[in-house]
């Protein structure tokens, strides 16, 4: 089989919190012979993926190497803590780091929040995931600092969240390799930032058949037909003056010689 006769398909990788749905949902609108493919990574590991071209692009957790991808932000998410439904802190609307101080704050191997200081006490072992750090929490061991995604991903009964103001924040990327931007790689552009079908933007529009040329021409030569030009017959309509036509410039009975 050549590469000519294999069918095109667009490979997606997202991270962990990343709902790529309505973008989806478009694409297969848009381009129904073309298959797209989501796999779900560790947000740590998109960048990698991207690299080796084992995906055309991916909606990735911001930063990601700049000097080999392309990235377009999208949106920033909300930081919160996750804490027991019972917790002091479901008395207050937002929460401030000082309100931490003395909560054991898990600390997930897969954070993705960049932090200076960790607010609170650390624990005496990080969890290796945010879905174990979760476990935890509703076992009573400490809170956990997350994105908003991330809580409404592993969102459980027993546990709730709140808002963490003068938190870092997790911002989500359109990455790509820059050196691999393909035409499927531009149409998916156009879906994320909302352009439609038949924007001009992204990829080159395709040329008019041979059964349009003929009919654009028609249109255009019809189209000037109705516009004439400027000091052409339609506008010789009447005499300075004389307030009749050109054909009878003056009605009347003419004068008897004296």
């Amino acid at each position: 089989m050549t590469g000519s006769d294999v069918s095109p398909s667009f490979r997606l990788v997202y991270a962990p919190g990343v709902m790529p749905g309505k973008w989806v949902r478009v694409w297969n609108e848009r381009l129904p012979g073309v298959p797209l493919t989501l796999t779900q990574v560790p947000a740590a590991q998109t960048g990698g993926l991207l690299l080796a071209g084992d995906a055309d692009a991916g909606l990735v957790r911001l930063p990601v190497d700049r000097t080999m991808l392309s990235a377009i932000p999208l949106y920033t998410e909300q930081t919160v803590v996750v804490v027991p439904k019972d917790h002091l802190v479901t008395a207050v609307d937002e929460v401030s780091p000082e309100d931490l101080a003395d909560e054991i704050v898990l600390h997930p191997l897969d954070d993705v929040l960049a932090w200076e200081t960790l607010p609170g006490r650390s624990a005496l072992e990080r969890p290796a995931t945010t879905a174990d750090a979760v476990e935890l929490v509703a076992a009573g061991i400490g809170v956990l600092v997350v994105p908003l995604s991330l809580a409404r991903l592993h969102h459980r009964k027993d546990l709730t969240h709140r808002p963490l103001k003068d938190a870092p924040e997790s911002s989500v990327a359109l990455a790509w390799p820059e050196a691999s931007t393909t035409d499927l790689v531009e149409d998916f552009i156009g879906i994320v930032r909302g352009r439609t079908i038949n924007s001009t933007r992204g990829r080159t529009q395709p040329r008019p058949s041979a059964q349009e040329k003929p009919r654009r021409a028609a249109a255009e030569k019809g189209g000037a037909r109705r516009q004439p030009a400027a000091g052409g017959p339609a506008g010789r309509g009447r005499r300075k003056g004389t307030g009749g036509t050109p054909k009878n410039p003056r009605r009347g009975k003419p004068r008897r010689g004296s």
